[in-house]
């Protein structure tokens, strides 16, 4: 995303090295559009500043030891590549260089006794960025960059984007978030301009499914 870092005992699927990815299996399906955009994504050098944004779209400076470890995906803009998942977190590592961070994801498609999914790449922290801007490798000199917009004093819930695209997430050290926090962090999006109307919860219990506001893995 220090978090507890306990592996879950279950079934996993790993895929080769080069189709690795996290933040919620973006990375890994960004293969897949035309490496022309991708690449120009991550020759961005700044947010772009949406209508009616009260607040600046850039990086916000982090913690980055106390910014690691487990992160569950409470929310996100509906998008192909994490279509169907249930029950996702991603787990950040930071290696001893202090810059580059080991990226995993795991999720359960559609089912909550289905098996469980791991991705991983590999991250950059961008120089300048304050530890708050992470270049990620998708494919040999394919990036993308991933933007921590906001981080609360306690580091247990963060709101993250990913240049020149609308996707933003809402991540939590806990699996269950209440209705007010979840709505001040959509509020929190609205003031970045991002469109608050089009996050939906991920399911992280079997009995979040059906449920208004959440995500339907069926559909």
């Amino acid at each position: 995303m220090t978090a507890p870092a306990t592996s879950i005992a279950t079934a996993t699927r790993t895929p080769r090295p080069e189709r690795f990815f996290s933040l919620s299996r973006l990375k890994r399906a960004l293969l897949l559009p035309a490496a022309a955009l991708t690449l120009g994504l991550a020759g961005c050098t700044s947010l772009p500043q949406a209508p009616g944004a009260s607040q600046p779209t850039g990086p916000v400076a982090v913690d980055l030891p106390r910014y690691m470890g487990r992160w569950y995906v409470i929310a996100n803009v509906p998008y192909f590549a994490e279509k169907g998942m249930v029950g996702s977190r991603s787990e950040w590592i930071l290696r001893s260089d202090g810059i580059t961070i080991d990226d995993h994801y795991y999720g359960r498609s559609k089912r909550f006794d289905a098996p469980e999914e791991h991705h991983q790449f590999l991250d950059t922290v961008v120089e300048g960025s304050g530890g708050g801007e992470w270049s990620v490798k998708l494919w040999g000199p394919i990036h993308a960059r991933q933007v921590t917009l906001w981080v609360d004093p306690q580091y247990r819930y963060t709101l993250v984007g990913v240049r020149g695209t609308k996707w933003g997430w809402v991540f939590s050290r806990e699996p269950l978030m209440d209705d007010a926090t979840y709505q001040s962090l959509l509020k929190r999006f609205a003031a970045l301009g991002y469109d608050a109307s089009s996050f939906r919860r991920v399911p992280q219990r079997p009995e979040d499914i059906g449920q208004p506001g959440f995500q339907n893995p069926n559909d």
